[in-house]
C-alpha cells in the first residue's frame, strides 16, 4: 500500500466517492494507492484533497514526509 492508500484508509475514505467527485478513474485510484510505482500528479492530489475535504497542504505533508534535504 501507498502513502496515498495509507491516508485513506486512515481517513475511512470511500475510493468509489473519490473516484466519482473528481473525475479519476476507479483504476487509477487504486493504482496510486496500491502500487508503489505509480506517480501522483499535482493535480490528482488536489482534486483528492478536495473531494475529501482536507487541505491539500496536510495531504502533501504526509505523501512527502519521508523526504528529507541532502547536504
Amino acid at each position: 500500500m501507498t502513502l496515498l492508500g495509507e491516508y485513506l484508509a486512515q481517513k475511512s475514505v470511500n475510493k468509489a466517492d473519490v473516484s466519482r467527485k473528481t473525475g479519476i478513474s476507479k483504476a487509477r485510484i487504486s493504482e496510486l494507492t496500491l502500487k508503489s510505482r505509480a506517480r501522483l500528479t499535482v493535480e490528482e492530489m488536489y482534486l483528492i484533497a478536495m473531494a475529501i475535504d482536507v487541505n491539500p497542504c496536510d495531504l502533501l505533508k504526509f505523501l512527502c514526509k519521508n523526504l528529507d534535504l541532502t547536504n
